[in-house]
């Protein structure tokens, strides 16, 4: 038996699977399978999820493990800020350390053990970076401009403003007045962008954001491979540093700033060297279940019930009490 968890960051879930403790990892193609399967939420486990963690030996000498993220269309992303706070704290438990290293697609990112937020509900801090405004790492094209910062794009909206950042993931963010007025808005031109499009071939991540006061934000994204989802970690991340450049009187480097979202709230940091900026993402890294399951299972990518240990943890509730308690109307 081969244990799973199902776990969230800001109510975006994810499955945790280490594949260094599996007899024989599964092949790309396998865990392609894996990721479309169980996080489908009509027929995947426990209600399906928004992706699969892949936890796997680091390649990086200084790095203590590798994360690899799978959507639930079966492709990999570069980055995930809820997801990694949640592996950093399966990592931290199991390694017993409280600061280290995870390797990931793009770079290697520093996280490490934060307070807690309340009562069962620990936290983590996990470093996002690199960040870009690069036309290259954002792949926008048919715009005639080589970056994106607080600019009208006729040919998306007559009336908005956006800004373009990849932290890795790529995202494109606008500012709203009223986030719950431009809720389908965001939905129908999230959805025109992740598909056939001539202005970003490749997909991108779109956050619409309402600023709330100084330091405060209200954050929602329509996520590529994923479409809504209650949180998306490089989104609030990548927003936060968009609100400062299109609006310094409201926020400042090294300020901590609350970012809420539909599925809770976290905190950002923003961060400027020499070389230029990197963000921090502070939040929630929560287990609602823990999963023992045959190892043949994951590899044909099914799930017989009968055969499944199922537990669920205490830690939504303790979660759902803490957001009742931090909750903003958008």
């Amino acid at each position: 038996m081969i244990s799973l968890q199902k776990v969230h960051g800001s109510q975006n879930s994810f499955f945790i699977l280490d594949q260094t403790v599996l007899k024989q990892p599964l092949t790309i193609s396998e865990l392609q399978q894996l990721a479309i399967n169980i996080t489908n939420h009509a027929s995947g486990l426990l209600g399906g999820s928004d992706g699969l963690l892949v936890i796997d030996q680091a390649t990086n000498a200084d790095a203590l493990a590798q994360m690899k993220i799978l959507n639930c269309d079966g492709s990999e992303a570069l980055m995930c800020g809820n997801g990694l706070r949640t592996v950093a704290r399966y990592l931290a438990e199991k390694y017993r350390e409280t600061a280290f290293i995870v390797q990931t697609p793009q770079a290697d990112l520093q996280v490490k053990r934060y307070p807690d937020l309340a009562p069962s509900v620990p936290a983590f801090s996990v470093e996002i970076a690199p960040v870009s405004f690069a036309q290259a790492d954002l792949q926008f094209a048919n715009f005639g401009l080589s970056k994106i910062i607080n600019q009208k794009l006729p040919q998306l909206n007559s009336d908005l403003a956006f800004t373009a950042i990849a932290v890795p993931n790529p995202h494109l963010i606008s500012f709203v007045h009223d986030i719950k007025l431009a809720h389908r808005e965001l939905g129908e031109l999230g959805h025109k962008l992740n598909q056939a499009n001539p202005y970003f071939p490749a997909g991108v991540n779109v956050s619409f954001a309402q600023i709330l006061g100084k330091n405060r934000l209200f954050v929602e994204t329509y996520e590529r491979g994923v479409g809504f989802t209650n949180a998306c970690g490089t989104g609030m991340s990548a927003t936060s540093l968009a609100f400062y450049l299109n609006y310094p009187t409201q926020v400042q480097l090294e300020q901590l700033i609350t970012v809420y979202n539909p599925g809770g709230v976290v905190q950002t940091q923003i961060h400027q060297t020499e070389s230029g900026y990197w963000l921090e993402l502070i939040g929630n890294a929560t287990v609602t279940h823990e999963i023992q399951i045959p190892e043949e299972q994951l590899h044909q990518a099914c799930f017989n019930l009968d055969q499944i240990e199922i537990t669920q943890t205490s830690e939504q509730v303790a979660y759902e009490k803490f957001v009742d308690n931090k909750r903003v109307g958008g």
